[in-house]
C-alpha cells in the first residue's frame, strides 16, 4: 500500500508515568517517520521523567526508574525531537486525545517552541472506532491477521499502528461514510488531510476539549459556569478568569490557546 504523501508523516507513541496529561511525564518515545518516497526513519528513546514511575505503571509498560536513571531528560532531547518532527504531519493511536496533548505539555513545560498548527493529525484509533471499534491489539489482528507482539513498547506500538493504518486505507479506500458536516456520503481517501479530518472525533480549539466551536465557528468555553459562552466575551468581562485557569490544573496548551484567542481579538 503506497501512501500519497506531500510531506513526511511521523507516527509516534509515548510510554508515560501515568495518564494525566497535565502532570504526568514521558518515559519513552518511539517515532516512525515515513517520507513521500517511502523511505522510513526510526527514532526510539528512553527518557528520564524527573519524577518516580509508579509501580502500577511500570507493570504495564515494563519501564522502571532504574531503566531511565541515566537517560536524558525531555529538555535535553527536545531540540532533536523538534528537528525530527519538523515539516511532518503526525499520526498515532489515541494520539489526538493523549499522545499529542501530553507531548505538547512537555514542550511547553520545557519552554521548547514546537508549532503544531500547520500539521494534519491522524488518529488511527478514531478511524478504527468509527469503522470497527477495537483495541490496538484487536485492530492489529483484525487488519493484518497476525498476533501483536511486545504490546506497550513504544516502538512496537508505533510500528503496529502504522501497519494498521496502511491496512485501513487498503480496506476502506473508496468506501462511503456518513459526513455529518456535509450531510452526505463521502468516500474514504488515500489523502492525509481527508484522513486527518475523518480521524478527528470532535472539533475543539484545544486538545483537552475545554474550548469548543459554536455553530458560527467562534471559540466558546466547553465547561463550567461559562459553558457555551464565547471565550473573548468572558475574558473581556472577567479578565481574572484566565488567571484562575492558569493557577488551576489545566493543560498548558489550553492556556496557550486562550492567550492566542485573547491576543488575536485584542489586535482586531
Amino acid at each position: 500500500m503506497k501512501l500519497k504523501l506531500e510531506k513526511p508523516l511521523a507516527f509516534f507513541d509515548l510510554e508515560t508515568t501515568g495518564v494525566n496529561v497535565s502532570c504526568d511525564r514521558i518515559v519513552q518515545i518511539g517515532i516512525l517517520k515515513i517520507y513521500p518516497d517511502e523511505t522510513l526513519e526510526q527514532y526510539n528513546q528512553l527518557i528520564n521523567p524527573g519524577i518516580p514511575i509508579p509501580e502500577e505503571t511500570s507493570a504495564i509498560h515494563g519501564i522502571t526508574d532504574a531503566d531511565v536513571a541515566d537517560k536524558p531528560s525531555f529538555k535535553e532531547i527536545g531540540a532533536e525531537l523538534v528537528k525530527m518532527l519538523a515539516g511532518c504531519d503526525l499520526g498515532g493511536y489515541n494520539s489526538n486525545k493523549f499522545d499529542i496533548p501530553l507531548l505538547m505539555e512537555e514542550f511547553l513545560r520545557n519552554e521548547i517552541d514546537f508549532d503544531i498548527s500547520d500539521k494534519h493529525l491522524i488518529d488511527v484509533q478514531n478511524i478504527f472506532h468509527k469503522m470497527e471499534k477495537r483495541t490496538l491489539r484487536g485492530a492489529y489482528k483484525f487488519y493484518t491477521g497476525a498476533v501483536m507482539e511486545n504490546a506497550h513498547d513504544a516502538m512496537a506500538d508505533t510500528e503496529a499502528t502504522f501497519q494498521v493504518f496502511l491496512a485501513q486505507i487498503a480496506r476502506y479506500e473508496g468506501i462511503e461514510y456518513n459526513s455529518e458536516e456535509e450531510n452526505s456520503l463521502t468516500p474514504i481517501k488515500n489523502d492525509i488531510p481527508a484522513l486527518a479530518e475523518y480521524s478527528t472525533m470532535r472539533k475543539t480549539a484545544d486538545f483537552a476539549g475545554r474550548i469548543a466551536y459554536n455553530e458560527e465557528g467562534v471559540e466558546v468555553f466547553n465547561f463550567g459556569k461559562h459553558k457555551g459562552k464565547p471565550v473573548i466575551d468572558v475574558l473581556e468581562a472577567e479578565p481574572s478568569y484566565l488567571d484562575w485557569m492558569k493557577k488551576g490544573d489545566f493543560p498548558k496548551y489550553t492556556i496557550k490557546v486562550l492567550e492566542q484567542i485573547w491576543n488575536k481579538n485584542r489586535r482586531q
